[in-house]
């Protein structure tokens, strides 16, 4: 259900863009977004790119308002990869300390509208600053009954698949009857509590996954948009979920 009117959601339509269509019994319950071109939005304003990461932000804030004004359950956005620390140094410093400022500064906000955050991937390896800001954040909003918001920081999917398959393999010493299925390699995985994406969207036009959730995008539609991660708004969302309500889910079966 819509948490306001569709024209108090999306206020300023770009031209032929069709607000009214939006299905409110068809909106994905689960949507996660790699949210990629920051770097790229920064070269072509000769700016720094932790200044593109910065501009990023009010991206971040958009789409989880659209999101949950129109009824998404689960939001996830890639962060910060488990390949991102081949970046320079300064770049994932900047970052680090970008990811903690902005939990702490939006997480009152997020939980007065009902937000829960939650985070996915391997935190050992994060500075303690921003460790301490995500379990914040998880600690302040984990009751609230509102659209719950996974941040992807630190993450791979092969990694996960790993962390999984050691599951597996310490439930079979420990029972010997254990067995191996979709379901129990599935409550292995970090986003074991979540269902699995119904849309991917990607922005800055690359057409790759770039590890992430292999194991849970099996069927999640995917939706790819030219535009970077800084001028994705709203209406870009509107224009994926859009897509993703014209077509038929058939999970390899025939409609």
């Amino acid at each position: 259900m819509f948490a306001k009117p569709l024209a108090d959601i999306f206020p300023c339509p770009p031209a032929g863009l069709d607000v009214l269509s939006l299905d409110e019994q068809r909106v994905p319950q689960h949507v996660a977004v790699i949210m990629d071109g920051n770097g790229r939005w920064a070269k072509k304003r000769a700016l720094n790119r932790l200044n593109g990461h910065k501009a990023g932000i009010e991206a971040v804030r958009e789409t989880i308002r659209a999101a949950r004004d129109i009824g998404v359950r689960y939001l996830t956005i890639y962060s910060f990869s488990t390949e991102n620390w081949k970046r320079p140094d300064a770049e994932v410093e900047g970052l680090m300390n970008l990811f903690a400022k902005t939990m702490l500064a939006e997480v009152d906000e997020l939980d007065e509208e009902g937000v829960r955050v939650m985070t996915i991937g391997d935190q050992t390896r994060l500075p303690v600053d921003t460790r301490e800001a995500f379990a914040r954040a998880w600690e302040q909003t984990k009751d609230n009954p509102g659209m719950t918001l996974v941040v992807a920081v630190n993450y791979g999917g092969r990694q996960e698949l790993l962390h999984a398959v050691e599951q597996m393999v310490q439930a079979g010493r420990d029972d010997p009857s254990f067995e191996v299925t979709e379901e129990a390699f599935a409550r292995a995985l970090y986003t074991s509590s979540l269902p699995d994406p119904d849309l991917l969207i990607r922005t800055s036009g690359e057409l790759r996954i770039s590890n992430f959730l292999l194991w849970q995008i099996a069927y999640s539609e995917l939706f790819v948009t030219d535009v970077l991660w800084p001028d994705f708004d709203r209406y870009e969302f509107l224009r994926a979920v859009l897509a993703f309500q014209n077509r038929s889910r058939r999970f390899g079966g025939v409609k």
